[in-house]
């Protein structure tokens, strides 16, 4: 390896290590700070960054990437610098000042969007995220350079993918999803979980829940937030959780959804550790193996009578009488509001939702003014019933106070990576579902762990899910699993 090459990697660690720190401080403040010390943690937020961006944007990272290209490297070192490039050449264009100040606001507006959320107060929020949005849009028309900026920004969380792509694959999704949601609303509803769940038991099998999927507590923890999520990569990745006395189905799955990020990230080959390989690829691969995890492993009618049998066990009888009544439970389709809560079959038309909306309003074709009424009609439209309340419309994802735009379309494209994943899992671990029906994971997770977590950074995102799966990514296996799974639960 050239001298360059290796004080190249050497400052991107350090780079890494200090991003990691900024990392804990958004989970502690997600989970632990003091409500008073949010405008003290935006300076705090806002410094870092800047001391970040400084990094990033280094000349010498410049010349000793010049140098890196002309030497003779592995795979693995021109996978370091095909990261780090990019990551270079992207926070180049966007000012220092102006970072500061998305990372200073961003962090303030989280609080400003919980508050508004609890009071159910749009009209409170809207002033901060017309802030926000004419930041990101700025940041964005920097990183375009004359091109489309939401491209732009999708790029931060799905590299090599465009606005377009993603609207044609979603414009497969749509009216397949939509036709089947019509079909199964209009068949007899399976049984639903009536009852109270104690809060503590809940959390004491969640946590017995994330080591079943391979979690490692050693190097993790779980905690309560108001919105769940997974933090870090590594050997310090932690993961939140939510309970609610009445739906213990929100903390379990919740908590599966997450173990699927944190594996990812557990699993990456420990030589990558604090580089630009250590960490997952994109937020597609990422919310493929959450959405797997929770969904084609957790939901299946294998891995449901393992959990029935626990939760008996903790709960004691519960009203559903037998485990296969559990499993159509557990899959209920039934009318809601939150894409957190939702099923797998309505979940994708949640999304769709967003990314047309947050596309309008970085185009400027949405102003945030009419941004609560544009959700209410276009939920109206594909739900058939209307929005009681902005916590349960507008205000229920923290998503855009923290500027995160690009990144909800992800998460459909997340579950058409997992459906490609696991027509190949079923054809490599063809006893999987006993091995589920004993409450052992490790035939699914271990197969993920080999041919997608291990990898981390090192090939691009369709890269990864065409390896895996021994084809290109394609929506036809998600939309095929979903057909069996729905008409055969209810009789279609």
């Amino acid at each position: 390896m050239s001298t360059a090459y290796d004080d190249l990697l050497s400052f991107a660690r350090d780079t890494q290590a200090l991003a990691s720190i900024a990392g804990r401080l958004e989970w502690d403040q997600e989970t632990m700070m003091p409500k008073g010390a949010a405008p003290q943690r935006g300076h705090e937020v806002a410094a870092l960054e800047t001391v970040l961006h400084a990094r990033r944007t280094d000349p010498r990272v410049g010349d000793w990437l010049v140098a890196a290209e002309t030497a003779d490297l592995d795979n693995e070192a021109l996978a370091q610098v095909r990261h780090i490039k990019r990551s270079f050449e992207r926070t180049s264009k966007v000012p220092a000042k102006l970072a500061a100040k998305i990372a200073r606001l961003t962090s303030e507006a989280q609080g400003i969007w919980a508050d508004a959320r609890a009071a159910d107060d749009f009209v409170a929020f809207a002033p901060t995220l017309e802030q926000v949005i004419a930041l990101k849009r700025e940041e964005g028309q920097a990183l375009a350079a004359g091109g489309d900026v939401y491209d732009a920004m999708l790029q931060d969380y799905e590299p090599g993918t465009t606005g377009a792509e993603i609207e044609a694959m979603f414009g497969a999704l749509r009216p397949e999803l939509a036709s089947l949601r019509a079909a199964v609303l209009d068949a007899e509803r399976p049984h639903q979980l009536t009852g109270t769940f104690d809060e503590a038991a809940q959390m004491k099998m969640t946590r017995k829940l994330a080591k079943a999927f391979g979690y490692d507590m050693q190097r993790g923890r779980v905690d309560k937030a108001v919105h769940p999520f997974s933090s870090g990569s590594g050997l310090d990745v932690r993961i939140t959780t939510r309970t609610n006395p009445n739906d213990p189905f929100n903390c379990f799955y919740s908590t599966i959804h997450e173990v699927g990020h944190a594996a990812y990230e557990q699993n990456i080959d420990r030589r990558y550790l604090l580089t630009p390989l250590g960490q997952g690829v994109s937020m597609g691969v990422h919310e493929s193996q959450s959405r797997i995890y929770e969904n084609q492993i957790g939901r299946s009618r294998a891995f449901t009578g393992w959990l029935y049998r626990e939760m008996r066990d903790a709960f004691g009888d519960f009203g559903i009488p037998d485990e296969e009544a559990f499993y159509a439970c557990v899959n209920r389709v039934s009318d809601g509001f939150i894409r957190t809560e939702a099923d797998e079959l309505q979940y994708n038309l949640h999304v769709l939702l967003r990314f047309d909306l947050e596309r309008a309003l970085m185009a400027g074709d949405l102003l945030v003014a009419d941004l609560e009424a544009a959700w209410n009609d276009r939920f109206l439209a594909d739900f058939g019933f209307a929005v009681d309340k902005p916590s349960n419309g507008v205000l229920q994802d923290v998503h855009w106070s923290v500027g995160l735009f690009g990144y909800f379309p992800t998460y459909s494209l997340g579950n058409v990576y997992a459906g490609c994943l696991h027509e190949a899992l079923r054809q490599a671990v063809p006893d999987l579902d006993s091995q589920l029906a004993e409450g052992d994971t490790s035939g699914a997770t271990n197969w993920l762990r080999d041919n997608v977590q291990q990898y981390g950074g090192l090939y691009e995102p369709r890269e990864v899910i065409s390896q895996a799966r021994g084809a290109a990514p394609s929506e036809a296996p998600l939309l095929a699993y979903l057909k069996e799974k729905f008409t055969g639960i209810y009789g279609l």
